[in-house]
């Protein structure tokens, strides 16, 4: 059985991946500061502890591990654009120091494909309208994007024929979280219910389960189809006014809806590479059945 090691499984993004390993057939091993608690995933997995600190040797936790998955990353709770707070040296050391040394161990230790977790942060102001695709000139306007981009930027340069190196350039993710924690859209909802002001705002989705269809597709597509070694990962473009007319007609709220956010002015990221591997997300019916989910 092909053993995977997750770093920051039992985060947002994380746990959806490990999920979805596990039904897939893998046998998944955990890495973290914390073990998850008790029945935290659906299956047992195993657990190792795993810190983003480019000063200490963790050569141990990759061994018996086939393929490594890095989604852990080290920010203020709830932020991530943002996420280093009052410490953006330390963010750095962490986030890009940190994951650097954790591919370079993994690739030494013969780890035989690392998946990184980028995001879309790495393009950053780009003019009105514009396609995002993987040649896109990126112009992170964050440090969060600009430390994301830097990450990458290593991790290709240490692809070889015995470890490939991957990186997946994710939108805003969505989904239900673990352990009855709020939704990423609880406060939208909320402010909506309550009949409070909301200013029109669009962006791009994709399921969390999408996300880690798309990690497991990388794990498993022949390395001959792998020739490009950076994809987005991105499905709709939904504004605050359309995910809200869901919630409108699931509830039979008489709340006004916000206005119409300007759709055409967004940067859609194009996903034909990693759609041309197979990956089919689940679209706006999948946002749909979410919503409802959420909503009860």
């Amino acid at each position: 059985m092909t053993r995977v090691l997750v770093s920051g499984g039992t985060g947002f993004v994380g746990r959806f991946i490990v999920e979805h390993l596990l039904a897939s057939g893998y046998d998944v091993v955990v890495g973290g500061r914390n073990p998850p608690a008790p029945a935290f995933f659906s299956k047992p997995v195993a657990f190792v502890a795993l810190k983003l600190d480019p000063d200490i040797d963790q050569s141990p936790v990759f061994h018996h591990v086939d393929h490594f998955v890095h989604a852990a990353f080290q920010h203020v709770e709830g932020r991530y654009r943002g996420g280093e707070g009052g410490d953006p040296e330390g963010f750095r050391r962490s986030n890009l120091d940190g994951s650097v040394t954790l591919f370079r161990t993994a690739r030494d230790q013969g780890i035989k494909r690392c998946v990184f977790l980028s995001s879309r942060a790495v393009y950053g102001d780009q003019p009105a309208g514009a396609e995002l695709r993987e040649e896109t000139p990126c112009h992170p306007d964050s440090l969060y994007g600009v430390i994301k981009l830097e990450a990458e930027n290593a991790h290709a340069k240490l692809s070889t024929d015995r470890f490939k190196a991957l990186s997946l350039r994710v939108t805003g993710v969505y989904g239900a979280p673990g352990s009855g924690g709020a939704h990423k859209w609880q406060p939208l909802f909320d402010d909506y219910l309550s009949g409070r002001m909301i200013a029109p705002r669009a962006g791009t989705e994709v399921h969390g389960d999408d996300v880690a269809a798309a990690v497991r597709i990388l794990l498993q597509a022949p390395l001959d189809r792998l020739q490009c070694g950076v994809l987005n990962v991105s499905d709709v473009l939904v504004d605050n006014s359309a995910i809200l007319a869901m919630v409108q007609d699931m509830t039979g709220s008489r709340h006004a809806l916000p206005g119409r956010a300007a759709l055409t002015a967004f940067n859609v990221m194009n996903t034909e590479k990693i759609r041309a591997l197979g990956w089919q997300p689940g679209g706006l019916k999948r946002l749909q059945t979410t919503v409802k989910s959420l909503l009860a």
